[in-house]
């Protein structure tokens, strides 16, 4: 029986953990045939939040509709260590230390995490100018990131529900701040 919508909706479908355009045309071309027999009409995406996906995001911009960022997994695997795994190990230390100033986990690391982000938005549009791109994560809620976000151009942002407000707060002030009218 084919899936019932309600008016003017359009589904999404986001594969996640992509590291090679091939993986995408794959599950793209399934999904296509199964929605085909539904009569849906949905758009295909991915996550981007293996670094290789960041660092060939032209390539699958290709066979995506959009990206979004799961900065949570790019930050474990950008670092190398599981959130788990440090919070409780030796996190607290390396912030006394000042190896970290703030967790990655809290607020994007502009200059690693940061730069995976920045050159896949650029290969992605590059590729594919009509690309829509997004977050999704703590994140997306974090005022430092948001900002972030915005300046790496990003069209939207999604977090925890309780995180919303301060979202919306802080991706205004980034769109008035940098002299745009959009909100992202």
């Amino acid at each position: 029986e084919a899936a019932r919508l309600v008016d003017g909706a359009r589904p999404e479908i986001m594969v996640p953990l992509v590291g090679a355009v091939e993986e995408l045309e794959a599950v793209r071309e399934e999904a296509q045939r199964i929605l085909r027999e539904l009569g849906v009409d949905a758009r295909i995406g991915t996550m981007i939040e293996v670094p290789r996906a960041a660092l060939t995001a032209g390539e699958i911009a290709r066979a995506a509709d959009f990206f979004s960022f799961g900065t949570n997994d790019l930050t474990q695997m950008g670092w190398g260590f599981s959130r788990d795994d440090v919070e409780g190990a030796f996190f607290s230390r390396y912030l006394e230390l000042g190896i970290f100033g703030v967790s990655p986990f809290e607020s994007i690391d502009r200059d690693g995490v940061g730069r995976l982000v920045r050159i896949a938005v650029d290969e992605g549009r590059a590729a594919r100018p009509d690309l829509h791109i997004g977050v999704c994560g703590e994140h997306g809620g974090d005022p430092d990131s948001i900002h972030f976000f915005h300046d790496a151009g990003l069209d939207s942002v999604s977090c925890s529900p309780f995180r919303v407000p301060v979202a919306r707060l802080e991706a205004g002030r980034s769109a008035v701040t940098a002299g745009g009218s959009d909100t992202r």
